[in-house]
């Protein structure tokens, strides 16, 4: 992954096999990707890189990250439970995402039209981030599919690595392994998953 900020405005992020090609996500959204960095810019957000991605901060918190894909390019908010989000702009990342905190574009002129929501948004967030406050953590109960609990019981060490996941990593698993539906399947999951368990990642994370 990339750890400077300019990079992911001419070459990528650095975390797939197109990055520093004309096939880069990256470069497929460039006009739109420099509006949504000019905005934060102005907005007074201090630019650093995280995750292969550039992302923006206020009083020492992160306030939004900017992303790009094949069919679209985001910023995500951070805190995102927080917002009133008047415009009604806000999109869930999937159907396991609790709360809706990405704002999607297709094109640079969609960024041009929200231009003044997005100032407001992180006008917003930034007050939030200068009074300390946070959005309120929603407990909720992680239901592990019986094969895991099974594995987890005969492999003290993947075991003892799932426990220091963060609760969001344990979670992708969890919805990994529940979208099988029969058991070789989840079991064949586990075995492909353990390495990455042990690594500290997520499902999702290479």
């Amino acid at each position: 992954m990339i750890t400077e900020v300019e990079d992911f405005f001419t070459r990528g992020c650095g975390r797939c096999s197109r990055f520093d090609t004309p096939a880069c996500s990256a470069r497929l959204w460039v006009e739109g990707l420099g509006l949504l960095r000019q905005i934060c810019l102005e907005a007074g957000l201090a630019e650093t890189v995280k995750w292969g991605h550039p992302c923006y901060m206020h009083a020492d918190r992160n306030i939004a990250l900017m992303g790009a894909f094949r069919d679209d390019f985001r910023l995500t908010f951070f805190n995102a439970a927080l917002l009133q989000d008047p415009e009604s702009i806000l999109r869930r990342r999937g159907p396991n995402t609790q709360t809706p905190d990405m704002v999607i574009f297709s094109s640079a002129d969609a960024v041009r039209d929200r231009e003044d929501s997005l100032r407001a948004y992180l006008e917003e967030a930034k007050g939030y981030a200068e009074r300390g406050i946070r959005a309120p953590k929603v407990a909720r109960t992680l239901e592990l599919p019986v094969e895991l609990e099974d594995a987890l019981t005969e492999d003290p060490e993947m075991a003892e690595a799932f426990s220091r996941l963060t609760p969001g990593r344990q979670r992708s698993y969890a919805i990994a392994l529940n979208s099988a539906k029969k058991p070789e399947t989840r079991l064949a999951r586990i075995a492909k998953y353990r390495p990455g368990i042990l690594a500290g990642k997520g499902a999702l994370e290479r």
